[in-house]
């Protein structure tokens, strides 16, 4: 009997989802390089609350930095969670579609990024500017976007697969107490 693809998304869905992801970020990192220099001018979208500013982020998210070995250590970070990914998405059950589509969406995100660490020592092109006044988010990018939407549905996902599994467990104890209850021999009829 042939195995049902995981999610019940086959190769293609997976990499339909992450490689659009990918071309997504690639494609608005490039017009962001293109269209908002200088770095860190900002160029008002919605006011003050978005904006888009072109900067160069050389660590992770929220300019997470670990000298000047961060581009390296986090190349090697980024294969080893693909790889974890990976072994996610392969003992995922048929059922699993959110669960596969919120790894494959983490997967883009990462891909993404990996990218732009490969291709340059500048670091992560990131040009999204949320906030009010000097009240900023750190500054993100599509990429960023997927692997924290990927990240929230996985963690839900999760959660969700814990407590269903946790119920059933209960349900399994209290069946095999019932039986254990009524295949006993009755103490007092007994001789």
């Amino acid at each position: 009997m042939a195995r049902s693809e995981p999610g019940g998304l086959g190769p293609v869905g997976v990499l339909s989802i992450t490689g659009g992801i990918v071309l997504a970020d690639a494609f608005t990192k490039l017009l962001a390089v293109d269209r908002l220099a200088p770095i860190h001018t900002p160029h008002p979208v919605l006011g003050d609350v978005l904006r888009w500013t072109l900067v160069y982020n050389p660590g992770a998210a929220f300019g997470l930095h670990l000298g000047p070995w961060s581009r390296w250590i986090f190349i090697v970070l980024t294969f080893v969670a693909l790889g974890v990914l990976w072994s996610m998405y392969r003992q995922s059950v048929p059922e699993a579609r959110l669960k596969v589509i919120a790894l494959a969406t983490i997967a883009g995100g990462a891909i993404g990024n990996l990218v732009d660490r490969v291709r340059s020592s500048r670091g992560v092109v990131d040009f999204i500017d949320v906030g009010v006044g000097d009240w900023r988010w750190p500054t993100f990018n599509i990429a960023d976007i997927a692997v924290s939407c990927g990240a929230i549905a996985l963690a839900i996902v999760l959660w969700r697969e814990d407590v269903e599994a946790e119920r059933l467990a209960k349900a399994e104890a209290s069946a095999d107490a019932t039986d254990e209850a009524t295949a006993a021999p009755d103490a007092h009829g007994a001789s």
